[in-house]
């Protein structure tokens, strides 16, 4: 379920000195971008955060709740969201400290990915095709 109009009118104002925070809604959630970039998701108004191997420690009093997940053939898959404690809601420089760490994460997830495609001799990435695709289908 998406965050309400309030709860994103909400973590707007309160995380505005990170940057340009924008809200999203994407695949029955909403996404929490900060310039652009996905370090928040929520879901029916709970707010999760972007962890990696750096920021885990940070992260360790939300490592109670399980990570944000979905279902695909039968399994469930763990997000890299970790669950904000509520607390933290009525805490907003802390809130704050939290997002700053989850925007790191971010950063550095996307710096991986960055160095991970490949790239043209021109300098410019090459894009994903469909299976059909390769095989020279239309």
């Amino acid at each position: 379920m998406v965050a309400s109009d309030g709860f994103a009118e909400f973590l707007r104002e309160q995380l505005a000195s990170l940057g340009r925070i924008t809200i999203r809604r994407m695949f029955g959630k909403t996404g929490v971008f900060c310039d652009g970039l996905m370090f928040g998701m929520v879901t029916s108004d709970t707010l999760y955060f972007r962890v990696d191997d750096d920021n885990r420690a940070v992260f360790r009093e939300a490592e109670s709740v399980p990570p944000l997940n979905y279902e695909k053939q039968g399994r469930m898959i763990d997000l890299s969201f970790w669950r904000a404690p509520e607390r933290l809601l009525d805490e907003p420089d802390e809130l704050v400290t939290w997002a700053r760490a989850a925007l790191g994460a971010a950063r550095r997830v996307a710096t991986k990915r960055e160095r991970a495609a490949p790239r043209r001799a021109n300098g410019h990435r090459l894009k994903k095709q469909s299976a059909g695709r390769k095989r020279g289908q239309k």
